[in-house]
C-alpha cells in the first residue's frame, strides 16, 4: 500500500533536489525520496543496534610502493577473515591500486575494521557502504541430504 504525503521545501533546496534526482537518473521525485529515506533509516536501524548484523563494501585506493602498505593491507584482511568475504584488486595505473572488500558480520565489528583501513596513512578515497540485514540460520534437504546455511536478508 501506497501513502501520499507532501513536502514543502524552499527555493534553493527543490532545485538542488531536482537537480539531483536528474543527475542519478530518478525517473521521479518520489523514488528519490523513498531511496533517500530507505539509506536514511537504514543508518538509524543501524545505530540503533551496532550488533546487528550488516553486509558492507568497503572501497579505498592506495600507492602500492608506499613502505609494505600492500601488504598490511592484506595482513589485516587475513587477522579478520571471519568479516571479509571477498577483495577485488585492480591496478589503477603504475602506482596506485584500488580495492574493494566485501564484508559481512556484526555492524560495530565491521565499522571498526572498515575505520582501520580507511584512516591509515597512505590509504586515500576511502568508503563504506552498510547494508543492515537480518541473518537467519536454516537447514533443508537436496534429496538425500541436508545441510545448514544462511539466509541473509536486508531490511527495508
Amino acid at each position: 500500500m501506497t501513502e501520499r504525503f507532501t513536502v514543502s521545501l524552499d527555493k534553493e533546496l527543490a532545485e538542488a533536489f531536482e537537480a539531483y534526482r536528474q543527475r542519478l537518473g530518478y525517473p521521479n521525485r518520489s523514488e528519490a525520496v523513498r531511496d533517500l529515506l530507505r539509506g536514511f533509516l537504514a543508518r538509524e536501524r543501524a545505530a540503533d543496534d551496532p550488533e546487528g548484523g550488516c553486509v558492507g563494501v568497503l572501497s579505498y585506493v592506495y600507492d602500492h610502493h608506499k613502505g609494505g602498505l600492500g601488504n598490511q593491507l592484506t595482513e589485516a584482511q587475513h587477522a579478520h577473515h571471519d568479516l571479509t568475504v571477498a577483495t577485488l584488486h585492480i591496478h589503477l595505473d603504475h602506482e596506485n591500486c584500488l580495492e574493494t572488500n566485501i564484508l559481512r558480520g556484526p555492524l560495530k565489528r565491521v565499522r571498526e575494521f572498515a575505520q582501520q583501513f580507511i584512516a591509515r596513512r597512505g590509504v586515500r578515497h576511502g568508503d563504506l557502504h552498510l547494508v543492515p540485514v537480518k541473518v537467519e540460520a536454516d537447514r533443508h534437504s537436496h534429496g538425500d541430504h541436508s545441510h545448514p546455511h544462511e539466509h541473509i536478508t536486508p531490511h527495508d
